[in-house]
Formats: C-alpha cells, sequence, structure tokens
C-alpha cells in the first residue's frame, strides 16, 4: 500500500488500528437475544405402555400466535429497479404514479432515504439490515472478486429479515429480480442454499440475474427454469412485470384463503425500470410529445413541482449539468427525435409498472387486508441509469462490451423502440434528468443522484400519519430492523448455529409519529467502483472516481482523489462545495471514511468495471477442464458454462440425420443481442456469431450434408487469446471440410446478461433471424462436446 499518499488522510500506525477496529468487528453471540431455529422442545404429554395409558400432545402450527406475536402485519415490499428521485410524480417526476401515490397519502414519504448506488449491492443490504461491503456484496456479484467485501456471498453470519420471519410463521414470497445467487451456483446443480430459498423465502417466481427481457423473461419458479407463457392471464400479450403481479395476487389470495393464520410477506422485485426498457406499446402511446423539450427542460419543471410539494426545502439549489453532457438544444434535430422517443418508451414502462404494483395493491385490498398491511415501496435501488451512454441504445450489450453502437441504427428503429426487437436503454442525459436535483446518476455512490431514492411507507392499523413527509437520513439497511420492530421481534444472535453479525441498520420506526425525531441514523459511508462518500452529523464528504457512462474509468490513484464537502443538513441537494472554506473538516471526515471502510469490509479499494467481469475472477464449475460434454436439452447461464470468449475450441455434435434431412439447433449462447449458435437449416450446417448486434458473422456449408450418424463440428481458431480478437472459423462434417469463414471481431466481456447456454434447443431469443423458437433439433442428437484447444 502506498501510504506516502494515504497519509495525506490517514497514518499508517492509524490504519492498523482501523483494521484492529475490524477484527473486533467479527460476529460474536449477543447476550439475551434468541438462537434460530428453536432447539426441539422436550416432548410434554405422556408415554405409558400403551396409547390407553399415555397423553399425547399435538405439534404446534408454525404461526405468528405459537410465538406469543398478535396479529402482525402482512408484508407487502416494492422495490423498482433503476429509478432515479425525480422520476415518479409522487416526487416530483413527470411520470404518473397513482400507486405510489396511494401509499404515500395513506402513510408516510421519505425524502432522504438512501441506497448503495447499485442493484445487487442494494439487494443484499435491504435482506441483510448490513451494510454491502459486510455481506460480501460490494459490487455486483458478476463483477465479484477474491476479497471478503466482494465475494457475491451473501455470508451465514448475515441472516435475512425472511429467514427470521419465516421462523415465526410468516409465509414468504419473493416476485422478480433476484440479484444475489452466486453467478456460479445458478444452473440446475446448485448449491440452491443462497437462491431465494435459502434466503428465507418459501416460494419464488421470476428471474436470477441482472436484467430480462420482459417480453422473452428467462424465468425461474423456485429452482427450475421455465419459459414463459403465450399470454398473461388475462389473456393480454405477455409481459413479465404483468406475469409476476399475477403469480403475486394468486399467492395472496391462496396463502389467506388456506391459512388466515400466517401473514404473508411478498418481496415484488420489479425488472422495471432497469433495461431493456421494454413494455406495451399502448403505454408508450401515453406519452406521445411529452419530452420533445428535451431533459434541461424536464430537470426545470421536476424541480418547480418539488418546491410546490415540498418534497425538497424551499432554499434548494438544482444543480447544473456537468459538462461532459450536452445540452438539449445543442443536439441535431434527428438526434433529438431519437432521444424523445426513448424517453417517451422509459415513461410507459414506469407508468405501467407503477400500474402493477397498483393490481397487487388493489387484491390485497379486495380480500380485506390492507389496513393490516405494512407496504413499503421503494422508488429505486439506486439511482436511474446512465449505462446507455450519451447516445442512448438499442442493446445494452454493446455498453458491457465496450463496443460502439451507431446513430444511424438508432434512427432507423425509432418507431419499434420499446418493443421485444430491442434491448434498448436510454440516453445518460435522461438519467441525469431522472436524478432532479441532484448531480449524477446510478454507479455515483459519492453524489445523492446515484444513492437518493424517495420511499413511501403505509400501514394504516399503526401509522396514523396521513400524507406526511419524514426527513430524517437514513440507508437501505435501515428497512430490516423497521420490519422486525414493528414485528416485535430481534435479530437472533445465532442463525442456523451460526453467530449473526450485528445489524448496522437503525430502525426507522420513531420517525412515524413524530416528524421533527432527531436523526437516529448519524453516520453512513459510501462506496462503489471507486466512488467514495462519507456522512456524518449533517455533513457529507464525497469523491467521484469517473462519469458512469464509460464501460471502464480511466488510471487514478484512489488513495489521492479530489474530495468535495458538502454541509447536506442546509444543502439538500449537495450543490455547494465546501472543500476549500472547510479543509479541517473535509480531512476529518475522510479519515472517518477509512474508519467505516476497514470497519465494514470495503477495503481494498477497486474502481474496475468492466475488466472485472472476467468469469476468471471467481469460482468456476469449468476452471481447468478442457473437455466439456452434455446431453440434448440442457440449459446452463453463463456463470456455470465454459468461457469461450477468444479462445480457440471445437465443437463437436453426435447426431443422427435421418433421410430428407434435419433442422435445429445443436448448441447456441445468448440470443437476438449477442450470442452465437450452430445449427442446421435448409439443408446447411450454420456458424451465427451475433457481436452484441452491431455485426454478424455466419458461416455456412456449401455441399450436402450427409444422413444417418453424422459428426458435425464447428472449429473455432482465435487471432489471440485477448478480448476483441478475430477468428477463423471452419465447418466439418464426418471430418471432411464443408465450409469456412472469418468472425472479425469478438465479444470481449460477457455474452448475456439473461439468456442461456442451450444444447438441442433455443429458449429466449433467437441468435439470428429466420427460424422459430425453440428450434428444436429434429434430428436425433447423442451429445455436444466442447473442447479448448
Amino acid at each position: 500500500m502506498r501510504f506516502n499518499r494515504f497519509s495525506r488522510w490517514v497514518s499508517p500506525n492509524v490504519f492498523s488500528l482501523l483494521l484492529i477496529a475490524a477484527w473486533l468487528y467479527l460476529p460474536t453471540a449477543s447476550v439475551g437475544q434468541e438462537s434460530l431455529p428453536r432447539p426441539e422442545k422436550p416432548f410434554a404429554g405422556k408415554i405409558g405402555l400403551t396409547y390407553k395409558d399415555s397423553v399425547a400432545v399435538k405439534p404446534e402450527l408454525k404461526i405468528p400466535a405459537t410465538f406469543g406475536l398478535q396479529d402482525p402485519p402482512n408484508i407487502l415490499i416494492v422495490l423498482i429497479d433503476d429509478c432515479g428521485f425525480g422520476q415518479m410524480g409522487t416526487f416530483g417526476g413527470g411520470i404518473p404514479t397513482p400507486t405510489l401515490d396511494r401509499i404515500a397519502k395513506s402513510g408516510l414519504r421519505y425524502t432522504r432515504f438512501h441506497t448503495t448506488a447499485l442493484c445487487s449491492p442494494t439487494r443484499a443490504a435491504l435482506l441483510t439490515g448490513r451494510n454491502h461491503h459486510s455481506v460480501g456484496t460490494g459490487v455486483i456479484g458478476e463483477a465479484g472478486t477474491g476479497f471478503p467485501g466482494y465475494s457475491g456471498v451473501i455470508p451465514p453470519s448475515a441472516a435475512t429479515f425472511a429467514e427470521v420471519l419465516r421462523e415465526y410463521g410468516y409465509a414468504n414470497a419473493w416476485f422478480g429480480k433476484n440479484h444475489n445467487v452466486p453467478d456460479w451456483e445458478t444452473s440446475l446443480v446448485g448449491p440452491f442454499d443462497r437462491w431465494a430459498d435459502g434466503l428465507g423465502f418459501d416460494y419464488f417466481y421470476g428471474f436470477v440475474g441482472g436484467d430480462t427481457d420482459q417480453f422473452h423473461p428467462a424465468l425461474v419458479e423456485n429452482k427450475k427454469r421455465v419459459e414463459p407463457p403465450e399470454t398473461n392471464e388475462d389473456g393480454s400479450p405477455y409481459h413479465f412485470t404483468t406475469d409476476i403481479a399475477d403469480h403475486a395476487i394468486r399467492m395472496i389470495r391462496a396463502s389467506k384463503a388456506v391459512a388466515p393464520q400466517r401473514p404473508f410477506c411478498v418481496y415484488f422485485a420489479t425488472g422495471a425500470t432497469h433495461a431493456p426498457h421494454q413494455v406495451p406499446p399502448a403505454w408508450i402511446s401515453k406519452f406521445k410529445g411529452q419530452f420533445n423539450d428535451g431533459w434541461d427542460a424536464y430537470r426545470q419543471r421536476t424541480f418547480a413541482r418539488q418546491l410546490e410539494l415540498g418534497i425538497i426545502p424551499a432554499d434548494t439549489k438544482l444543480t447544473p449539468r456537468p459538462d461532459s453532457l450536452a445540452a438539449w438544444d445543442s443536439l441535431p434535430a434527428n438526434e433529438r427525435k431519437v432521444y424523445a422517443r426513448m424517453m417517451e418508451v422509459f415513461a410507459g414502462f414506469t407508468a405501467h409498472t407503477d400500474h402493477e404494483v397498483g393490481r397487487v395493491v388493489n387484491a390485497i385490498d379486495a380480500i380485506g387486508e390492507l389496513d393490516n398491511t405494512l407496504v413499503i415501496y421503494m422508488a429505486g435501488d439506486n439511482g436511474s441509469s446512465a449505462e446507455g451512454g450519451l447516445n442512448g441504445l438499442l442493446n445494452e450489450m454493446t455498453f458491457f462490451n465496450a463496443i460502439p453502437e451507431p446513430l444511424e441504427a438508432k434512427i432507423a428503429a425509432i418507431n419499434t423502440l420499446g418493443s421485444d426487437k430491442h434491448y434498448n436503454h436510454f440516453p445518460a442525459g435522461w438519467a441525469w434528468a431522472m436524478d432532479t436535483p441532484f448531480q449524477w446518476t446510478k454507479q455515483i455512490a459519492s453524489h445523492f443522484g446515484g444513492t437518493r431514492n424517495g420511499v413511501a411507507i403505509s400501514w394504516p392499523k399503526r401509522i396514523k400519519a396521513r400524507g406526511e413527509i419524514r426527513d430524517q437520513f437514513h440507508h437501505v439497511i435501515d428497512i430490516a430492523p423497521t420490519i422486525l420492530e414493528l414485528v416485535g421481534i430481534e435479530s437472533p444472535a445465532q442463525f442456523n448455529g451460526v453467530a449473526q453479525k450485528p445489524v448496522e441498520g437503525v430502525s426507522m420506526v420513531y420517525t412515524f409519529d413524530d416528524a421533527d425525531a432527531a436523526d437516529r441514523r448519524t453516520t453512513q459511508y459510501f462506496e462503489m467502483l471507486g466512488n467514495q462518500g462519507i456522512y456524518h452529523n449533517g455533513w457529507m464528504a464525497s469523491a467521484i472516481r469517473g462519469v458512469p457512462w464509460l464501460s471502464e474509468n480511466p488510471p487514478a490513484d484512489l488513495l489521492d482523489m479530489p474530495w468535495e464537502l458538502y454541509h447536506v443538513d442546509k444543502d439538500f441537494s449537495q450543490a455547494d462545495d465546501l472543500a476549500k472554506t472547510h479543509p479541517q473538516k473535509l480531512d476529518e471526515l475522510v479519515k472517518q471514511f477509512f474508519a467505516e471502510a476497514a470497519r465494514y469490509g470495503v477495503l481494498p479499494l477497486d474502481d474496475r468495471k468492466t475488466e472485472r467481469m472476467n468469469v476468471e475472477y471467481r469460482p468456476s464449475l469449468t476452471a481447468g477442464r478442457k473437455t466439456f460434454t452434455y446431453p440434448n436439452l440442457l440449459r446452463l447461464p453463463e456463470g456455470a458454462a465454459p468461457d469461450l470468449k477468444h479462445k480457440s475450441h471445437t465443437i463437436t455434435a453426435t447426431v443422427e440425420i435421418p433421410e430428407g434431412g434435419a433442422e435445429g439447433m445443436l448448441l447456441t449462447q445468448g440470443g437476438r443481442f449477442a450470442g452465437y449458435g450452430l445449427y442446421l437449416k435448409e439443408g446447411k450446417l450454420v456458424y451465427d456469431y451475433n457481436l452484441v448486434g452491431v455485426d454478424r458473422y455466419t458461416i455456412q456449408s456449401t455441399g450436402e450434408l450427409p444422413t444417418g450418424k453424422v459428426t458435425l463440428k464447428a472449429v473455432y481458431v482465435t487471432d489471440a487469446d485477448k478480448p476483441f480478437a478475430g477468428a477463423a472459423v471452419t465447418l466439418f462434417a464426418n471430418g471432411q471440410e464443408a465450409g469456412h469463414g472469418r468472425v472479425e471481431k469478438s465479444i470481449p466481456n460477457r455474452v448475456t446478461l439473461d439468456e442461456t447456454f442451450d444444447v438441442g434447443f433455443d429458449t429466449g431469443t433467437p441468435v439470428a433471424d429466420g427460424y422459430e423458437m425453440p428450434f428444436r433439433f429434429t434430428g436425433r442428437l447423442s451429445a455436444v462436446t466442447i473442447t479448448l484447444d
């Protein structure tokens, strides 16, 4: 460690003390707290020689009353993905959100609530009540490394609130996004102890990963991958958010019909409004023409509404647009037209999501349970996403693979944006607008544009306030202890025989009846991708590492960052940097940041972005293997499949082709938005390589394929074992060359975020146009073997 620069803030001796403090923070059993699950009770009846002289004692129902809880609430937690503070109408945004309005009017709105600046870290903190680095989730799991704060594994020493509630008789279900399963454990062989069930939920229906196609999602029900139905339950064309709402409503009704003694806990985590921005066209049409004046005007209007609603203090300043973002009026007309349409799509996506949440709330109301249901509606797991870059994207996979996307393609696609033809994402300027009045966006943990999210909480039976605003400083780790306090239970000292880390969150219950209550969260660190921040007693020190729309940060010294200073008790939006006028205060806060970083597992600091997505940084079921043989009709997520990126390899399919020929997929990974496939079509053996939709390379056989037992091969010889390397591809049938061609540029980082590696058929979306899904092979496929050369 380079102490010569680090000593600007913290001396080596002090740093050693910090490490000792962190060691002392290791989990220990607490006196007076319960151990869960509870030990087996001794038999309280009588055992004689026969049943006639014996006294039986029936096992007790696992319901809250058994454990002394009287009428605890049902719980509905709604978590919207990639949602900015100035997005929802409830917090002054330009998109009507009547369901969020309803929850806020029947309870409270929180205007100084914070997340971690990235999705799975926020979700781990939400579930456990501990800081994201404390539970191994300092970054998304797909970018995890071999350090404790970045392992991608929620440790057994951090039981979730759902695990605790289940021990008290709650019926727990999770619908939507689960981005907390380690990437290498997402296949059909598990292990499953860190899937939804292992995190405390009896039922799961959704997807496992960072995002998914809203029309063709990578669905999982409990532990089994399933294909989505053709339509929603009402017969309308399929959409993922509607589907999970259908399933949540069915579960809630069934749960109360069968076991009314058991309260439900539903975690409803939408894939929206994360990319891809996909929504039925009728919802897009509602917003036609509403954003033609651009992101600068949107921020001005939103800021005015926030002031009018009392969401922000009267003396709040609207922070200026960063120099790296273009003024709307400076853009060419054709660009403005495309970007306005992208925002119409996004607005429709947001409104549709709130509508589907409303269906769930209405279902709870219809069975008479809403009065006794704690609803926590979180409008975002981080700020709005600028990962669409300066020009927006037709395909989000281009961002994760640092491959430019031509503007002409976006202009040509303007009428199909929001459909299943695109994995689209709006430009960074709109993300900045969605985060009004703050600086920056998702990823930027140093500033509130990345971390401040609106939250509404309602429980009519307990919270008497109606439509009031609370401005106490809170963080996502405060949700779990809030839930446990309201239910009337403590976090256990031991769970499954493992001593538990202290819960790091602070309950928010004290704010329910007292708008003027003093903050109980007085300190909170922030860190994500090298962006650093520390809040303490009304002050905030902030150090931004890089702009969020770049796939990788330029070189910099993480120990010599340009820190900023804000008095956020008086400067709501972080508009006035006081670093030059209050250097001593800044010095104190930076030292405190490193103290918190040592305590909670933030060290070592790491600012790498796409580089960390390399699968070699994490455990792998395929590491060290050179040969892989797979049976027909197998599906694997990318984390469990062989990593073939810029590596020489041979794909061998052992098949039987009947007289008259056969068609269908032999092997594919990915789909419409990136991937490759080897298949038979119209009597040809075809190798298709989809470079994130920007280029496609197709190699096919030239002669007639033999019938009977046939060995088909695709030999891929890379030009170099490095990102983006091209390759020569040669096709063989029974050892005879059948075709050859080139892949001029290859995918460097990630083939897919949600689709799978499929043998003998194709699920999700097609890797190439011209065939119907699932394109199951019509001959006989014995096996597919991949050999790394």
